[in-house]
């Protein structure tokens, strides 16, 4: 694997939330979001299919509820191995995914269609903007 598509070391990928990194495609930059899996890693772009300004990982990680990744600002829920909405008012809609490999204990990016710019966000977006639904217990 090439250095530079490295993204980071699996242990580094939360079980339970979200690695939120930065792609290029072309001139574009644009936010994927890691996933830890019981079988592995997945690479999905950071973004709700209803409306897709929102992001799923607004910079503290996305929201995660029963293995599915929820949409703060809609409440759609989507299967994290694939990306496919199950709930909400995208269902039936999935997040596109990115591939990415595993090896030696590291993710790396080996999508064709991407390169890896670094992890965090793009810059691109308020990080202060949050959701309508609270998980918090509040």
């Amino acid at each position: 694997m090439d250095e530079d598509s490295r993204i980071a070391a699996v242990e580094e990928v939360p079980a339970d939330g979200s690695l939120l990194f930065t792609v290029r495609d072309g001139f574009d930059r644009e936010e994927a979001i890691l996933l830890g899996l019981s079988d592995g890693v997945v690479a999905l772009r950071n973004y709700c299919p209803h409306w897709t300004d929102v992001r799923l990982d607004k910079g503290s990680g996305a929201t995660r509820r029963n293995g599915e990744l929820v949409c703060e600002k809609h409440g759609a829920t989507f299967e994290a191995a694939t990306g496919e909405c199950t709930h909400g008012p995208c269902e039936g809609a999935t997040i596109e995914r990115l591939e990415v490999t595993v090896a030696d204990g590291n993710v790396y990016l080996t999508d064709e269609d991407y390169e890896f710019e670094e992890v965090g966000p793009s810059g691109e977006h308020d990080l202060s903007s949050r959701g309508r639904i609270d998980f918090s217990g509040n």
